[in-house]
């Protein structure tokens, strides 16, 4: 059984916590009219996310190779923070995409 280390979890929830933050940052820019912040945002958030779900990739591969890890309740956490951040990057593309429509960004 491998241990995971609470420094690869905490890096998880650093950076989905990051990526989360700067979605939701771009929300407000594009609500704001900045669609141009918005979408320097939403690349910085997909930035961050793309490093957590690097970390998350590696140990999922260890797994499969036979390297069972020990999960502990941080884990668990860090794997619905990164889920949860992903789905609000995800529904700020959308926003930012609806603020653009609305507001006549289109050729932006």
């Amino acid at each position: 059984m491998n241990t995971i280390t609470e420094e690869t979890i905490f890096q998880i929830i650093l950076y989905g916590g990051n990526g989360k933050s700067l979605a939701m940052e771009a929300i407000f820019l594009a609500k704001k009219g900045d669609i141009a912040g918005a979408e320097d945002r939403l690349k910085e958030a997909e930035e961050a996310i793309n490093e957590a779900h690097h970390i998350q990739t590696t140990l999922i591969q260890e797994e499969v190779r036979g390297n069972h890890a020990t999960v502990s309740l941080l884990m668990v956490h860090a794997q619905d923070h990164l889920m949860t951040s992903i789905t609000i990057k995800d529904l700020a593309r959308e926003f930012v995409d609806l603020y653009k429509t609305i507001n006549h960004f289109d050729t932006i």
